[in-house]
């Protein structure tokens, strides 16, 4: 007889609030490797049988990863793709093969030209197809992958309308192949790969999800916090045309397969506490504790027992109440966050029964501000950058990259305009100097949306950005002449938006600067929902350049700071470090953004949110603020946010 615990005996309890199957891995690097091992496996299992595997297969920056992981199966472990047949799910409309922003193209550089796939296996929807014959086109798209058998498994990403492949909002459980027209979001996550969003056609050819679903093994893969909130609507929210990623609970053998940031609004990590059974660490309490405060919208020290218990929180209060002692700890936690000394405080400036904590033993400090873009300083903690350069510690600003490519054409027209004007007025005349001016003007005119500009334009954009960077920390009173320091990373001087991968090169470089300076405090970009992954990149090569020096003698007094920027901000559960902002260094702050002109107004790739960065910026200062201030701490005008590195390479 069959017992309710034979039933319920292979369940996980946690993920009883998860409408699909969904397996999250420490990182994107983990999921790569599962899935580009669960392809491998179905290919050599068809090879040793003699018949096809079938893939379809998806683009953008999500399934990149496991396609290096399939390409270096190729090259060093015999992989053969000849008895594959692949389908892609979609490509823009119009859009010849060979430009920069087609899937044809991005598979070629990914995939195709690097391993033994036979082309005439190779099956992309062709964005050349006249208008009047795309819908036969579609049919019979749709046919060849009936008579190959149906795909075997269907690789996905998600847009963050929840759209897979491009099956906007509104797309039917039994859509099929067809030309559809790309939601304003959609088009506007695309603007970088664009050059800007007027730019981005606003027609493409895609499966549909009803195509989708007749594979027998679907997978969706998403990687970061910026996907978080629309991977929760459509794991643990009802299926709905609005969001068609949740047809997938439907099939009848989808997986979600995420990274931890990914994953990180799912009930299960976001209040495990309503799921399941807790070990109730410090770091659990605390953040039950403020997930209460905030749910009731009532201050820390206000929570009673009867709110701990009807929030389903019996156990916590069991097991370390009463309410008022959890109250009070997770209050001073939050309370010793606050610092107006992020440096450190100085043995003058203390008041008998303070506390001496480990960022006060060496006064005044060398500190490294690492950012990946010439305005991600200023941007995300400006205010901080002032208090440390006001407290007088030697504060040194490394630009990882030159920030080229997100400078208008205008701008560069401008200068190449001053420069001729200063060569009149000095009367400096040299041929060079005309010729750079013609070569200027000429490539511009001409210049085509998307095009790689030459080097000497590349060049001028980024000495456009090096001079924005200067005044920006001049602002904030740090000597740019000695303490500024570009770094022009190699990954990332390509011109276009997809970078280079890490090299030795680039890490080498962050290893030079750290052991010339050797810091006391270093602060780094842990902002990995920037949509152009540039941020997670540097932080890749700083974390393991830090794995270089961490034997170095001066290394034992570093403390790492991650801040984040214009894109998001810690969650007030894992804030270490609070900075608080007065109404004069948010004005200074907000004047040293300023000084990034080219980026001011309108910046040339500003992602989905319309806001001006300096907006942005003074927004989310002000937000945290509020949360401490709704949690029962004291009131600021700003808070600047930052958590301690863990230790783990990236």
């Amino acid at each position: 007889m069959i017992t309710l615990n034979d039933i319920t005996a292979d369940i996980d309890p946690t993920t009883q609030a998860e409408l699909v199957r969904t397996a999250v891995f420490p990182s994107s690097v983990d999921v790569n490797l599962a899935v580009a091992q669960e392809i491998a496996q179905l290919i050599k299992d068809r090879n040793a049988t003699g018949k096809v595997c079938v893939l379809g297969l998806a683009t953008g920056s999500t399934p990149v990863g496991v396609y290096d992981e399939l390409v270096r199966m190729h090259k060093e472990e015999g992989l053969s793709f000849a008895n594959v047949v692949t389908f892609n799910l979609d490509e823009y409309y119009p859009m010849q093969p060979d430009e920069l922003q087609s899937y044809n193209r991005f598979m070629a550089e990914h995939l195709f030209d690097h391993v033994d796939i036979p082309k005439e296996n190779v099956n992309i929807p062709d964005g050349t197809v006249p208008p009047e014959k795309v819908h036969a086109y579609c049919r019979a798209y749709e046919k060849k992958i009936d008579e190959m058998g149906g795909i075997d498994i269907q690789l996905l990403g998600i847009g963050r309308t929840g759209h897979i492949g491009f099956n906007e909002p509104g797309s039917g459980v039994k859509s099929v192949t067809r030309l559809i027209t790309l939601d304003k979001i959609t088009r506007l996550d695309a603007a970088s790969d664009f050059f800007a969003e007027e730019n981005v056609p606003r027609r493409a050819i895609t499966m549909g999800v009803g195509s989708i679903f007749k594979a027998r093994r679907v997978i969706l893969i998403a990687f970061g916090e910026h996907k978080a909130p629309i991977v929760k609507r459509s794991v643990e929210g009802d299926v709905s045309p609005t969001i068609p990623a949740t047809f997938l609970q439907q099939h009848p053998n989808a997986q979600f397969m995420l990274d931890k940031a990914a994953a990180c609004e799912l009930t299960r990590f976001k209040a495990p506490w309503l799921v399941g059974p807790m070990q109730w660490n410090e770091k659990a309490i605390r953040s039950a504790v403020i997930w209460l405060s905030q749910h009731l919208e009532k201050p820390i020290l206000k929570l009673t027992e009867e709110d701990y218990n009807e929030a389903g929180l019996q156990d916590l209060l069991a097991d370390h109440g009463p309410a008022y002692d959890i109250n009070i700890n997770v209050f001073r936690t939050m309370q010793r966050t606050i610092t107006g000394w992020p440096g450190g405080k100085p043995e003058s400036a203390r008041k008998e029964g303070d506390p001496v904590l480990s960022r006060d033993r060496i006064f005044p400090k060398k500190v490294i501000i690492f950012s990946p873009h010439p305005d991600d300083d200023v941007i995300s903690m400006g205010g901080t950058l002032i208090r440390l350069a006001d407290h007088g510690h030697d504060v040194h600003v490394a630009y990882q990259t030159s920030g080229s490519i997100a400078v208008f054409d205008d701008d560069v027209l401008r200068f190449a305009d001053f420069a001729r004007e200063c060569n009149a007025v000095f009367n400096i005349e040299t041929k060079a100097t005309e010729s750079l001016e013609e070569h200027i003007e000429q490539y511009i005119s001409n210049k085509q949306p998307g095009q790689v500009d030459s080097a000497q334009i590349q060049q001028l954009k980024g000495l456009i950005r090096r001079g924005e960077a200067r005044a920006g920390v001049r602002a904030c009173g740090v000597p740019a002449s000695e303490n500024c320091h570009f770094l022009d990373m190699p990954f990332y001087e390509t011109g276009r938006v997809r970078k280079k991968p890490l090299s030795q090169e680039d890490i080498d470089i962050i290893v030079k600067l750290l052991r010339e300076i050797q810091p006391q405090q270093v602060y780094a970009a842990g902002d990995l929902s920037d949509p152009h992954g540039t941020h997670r990149v540097c932080l890749s090569a700083i974390t393991q350049a830090l794995d270089v020096v961490k034997h170095d003698d001066w290394y034992s007094d570093c403390d790492v700071w991650l801040y984040r920027g214009a894109w998001q901000e810690w969650e007030p559960e894992n804030i270490e470090m609070a900075v608080p902002l007065s109404p004069q260094e948010i004005l200074r702050k907000r004047n040293a953004i300023f000084k990034h002109e080219s980026q001011k107004d309108r910046a040339l790739f500003p992602g989905t949110d319309e806001r001006e960065f300096w907006q942005r910026a003074e927004d989310r200062n002000r937000n945290t603020a509020r949360i401490y201030d709704l949690l029962g701490l004291p009131e600021y005008e700003g808070i600047e946010a930052f958590v301690k590195w863990d230790g783990k390479i990236y």
